[in-house]
């Protein structure tokens, strides 16, 4: 039988992302969302959690999310976990750390939210980082406020408005 390794999560990014390169010239970025869940007590009181997923991403996916993500950006992501281990240089002891490795991230918030947070959104900022200028066939309607959908591992100057789509 074969088994399933898969993390879907919609949250809000708790620190802006942090970019570095290994030795071998990868990308590699890691931050954290937060997610929130929410029920009543026994006694009828509403209570809250928030949980805080720590994430990391690799190479192209690794560069797009320190490109368009910020602190406060809503974003929905699929993953995998990975537990990695290392020993402390200071105790000798055994640490460990599980993380959500990104396949896919999509940045939720609205165009207006995200430019209300100072977000980078695809028409703000391209790859080179020079202002973004589609062109007459990827031509993007002025004035919508529809969420922003930005497939990792893809092209960043093409996107997607959800209002966009066929269902």
């Amino acid at each position: 039988m074969t088994s399933i390794n898969k993390v879907i999560l919609v949250g809000r990014l708790g620190r802006d992302p942090e970019m570095r390169f290994t030795p071998g010239g990868d990308a590699v970025t890691n931050f954290s969302i937060a997610t929130n869940r929410r029920w009543k007590d026994a006694q009828g009181e509403p209570r809250e959690q928030t949980e805080w997923h720590n994430l990391i991403a690799w190479r192209k996916i690794a560069e797009q999310a320190n490109q368009f993500l910020l602190k406060g950006r809503l974003v929905y992501i699929e993953g995998h976990l990975e537990t990695r281990s290392w020993e402390d240089k200071d105790s000798a002891k055994k640490m460990y750390r599980t993380e959500i490795v990104i396949e896919v991230f999509r940045m939720l918030d609205t165009k207006a939210e995200a430019e209300a947070n100072g977000a980078a959104t695809p028409d703000r900022v391209s790859t080179s980082g020079e202002p973004y200028r589609p062109s007459s066939a990827q031509g993007r309607p002025t004035g919508k406020t529809s969420p922003v959908v930005l497939a990792a591992g893809g092209d960043p100057d093409r996107y997607m408005d959800l209002d966009d789509t066929p269902f």
